[in-house]
């Protein structure tokens, strides 16, 4: 270990003695302080110290060919001057090289823990993947501010993403973050969704009207994509939901007691679909594969399709309702018994809600049948005061004025 007077001379001319991989130079002017030079020709700045433990400890500073001497230098007496006031400057490295980027988070910890138990972890999965990581996830967590999720949200309003979409986006990083706090993950120390609120909700109704189901019924029988298609009829049949039908089996079907079970719902028990004439009549016509457990199985794949977009864009366009989403026949399905009288109880039944609360969004009522309602208010009281004149009637003919006062 060579103790010389470094200089910016010495370390440009400074080599590594032949036959040795490296040498190191102490500096005569800085206790600790030393230079690494490797028979590569590479050379590295480090400055010794000993820790509160009485270790002698080596911090690495920097590359001579990118620091200067006289910068290398400053920072060695800091890290000395850390070391001689308790602070280890090895460990917060450490501590800092310990903190992962929200993508490794996510990936690491993040999504197999809610695999295990969440049944939408791939709702996280999908809002992570597009609208999160794409701009966070190269950050350390303790580096994720407020101000850049909030300008993310900010700019998917922008783009015209949902309130539901943009409020997925906070859920999903608190939830994040409030088990990496929970895990003791390095660098979770505070949330930094807590001041974000969250957009009220837009509870979007849209039901359609008799005209628009003959369009929809219309559309739903042309269309070119047979499987998709009956699988739609069979959502605005049942109020069932997507992924309800288009992983329904044929051993689900109960053809005596006409329903379909649903062995795993969203609210985690299973559930039977009651099926009416007209889906029993549909699941009657479809032509069942002998080696496929499925009853609307792709035609390429063999599996459920994963999503019905493309043929629900192209039924929706042909039935002239560009504002119908596919969920919207379930909102339907519940407003059209509804309006036929239906109780509430019923209709929750059937959309197998496991709450009345959740129902209660879908008993829409129609103008006429919230006139023909009042209407029997007026027919009761109407009869009943017929009943009292016939009464008074057959008392005397009238009906005795009040002594005045």
């Amino acid at each position: 270990m060579p103790r010389v007077q470094l200089t910016p001379t010495f370390v440009r001319t400074a080599a590594c003695p032949e036959g040795a991989k490296k040498v190191d130079y102490f500096d005569l002017e800085q206790r600790g302080f030393m230079l690494e030079v490797r028979t590569s020709g590479g050379m590295t700045y480090y400055q010794r110290y000993t820790d509160a433990r009485g270790r002698e400890r080596q911090y690495k500073i920097g590359p001579a060919d990118v620091l200067s001497l006289s910068a290398a230098r400053r920072q060695g007496r800091t890290i000395a001057a850390q070391a001689l006031v308790g602070a280890d400057p090895q460990a917060r490295r450490s501590e800092l090289r310990a903190i992962p980027t929200l993508a490794e988070l996510v990936r690491d910890r993040y999504l197999p823990h809610v695999k295990s138990y969440k049944r939408s972890w791939r709702t996280d999965e999908t809002v992570l993947r597009v609208h999160i990581l794409p701009e966070l996830g190269p950050q350390c967590i303790d580096l994720i501010r407020a101000e850049a999720i909030a300008a993310l949200v900010e700019r998917m309003r922008q783009k015209g993403y949902a309130t539901g979409t943009t409020n997925r986006v906070v859920i999903v990083l608190r939830h994040a973050f409030n088990l990496a706090r929970k895990w003791r993950v390095p660098g979770a120390n505070d949330n930094p969704t807590a001041g974000i609120n969250l957009a009220p909700d837009v509870n979007r109704e849209r039901f359609i009207d008799f005209d628009e189901a003959q369009r929809l019924v219309a559309a739903i029988e042309s269309d070119e994509n047979r499987v998709a298609a009956r699988s739609i009829m069979l959502l605005l049949l049942t109020g069932g939901r997507r992924n309800e039908i288009t992983h329904a089996k044929w051993e689900y079907v109960d053809w005596e007691n006409r329903t379909l079970l649903v062995p795993l719902s969203k609210s985690g028990k299973p559930r039977s679909i009651a099926l009416n004439a007209a889906a029993m009549d549909l699941l009657r016509s479809i032509g069942r594969e002998s080696d496929n457990p499925y009853i609307f199985p792709s035609p390429v794949t063999g599996r459920p399709s994963p999503s019905l977009h493309f043929p629900w864009e192209r039924i929706r366009k042909h039935a002239r309702l560009p504002d119908l989403r596919l969920h919207d026949l379930r909102h339907s399905f519940a407003s059209f018994l509804v309006n036929k009288g239906v109780s509430l109880y019923v209709v929750q039944g059937l959309l197998g809600h496991a709450h009345t609360r959740y129902t209660q969004r879908y008993a829409h009522l129609t103008a006429d049948t919230l006139r023909e309602a009042a209407e029997e208010v007026a027919g009761v009281i109407g009869a009943a005061g017929r009943g009292t004149a016939a009464s008074g009637a057959h008392a005397g003919g009238s009906v005795p004025a009040r002594n005045a006062t």
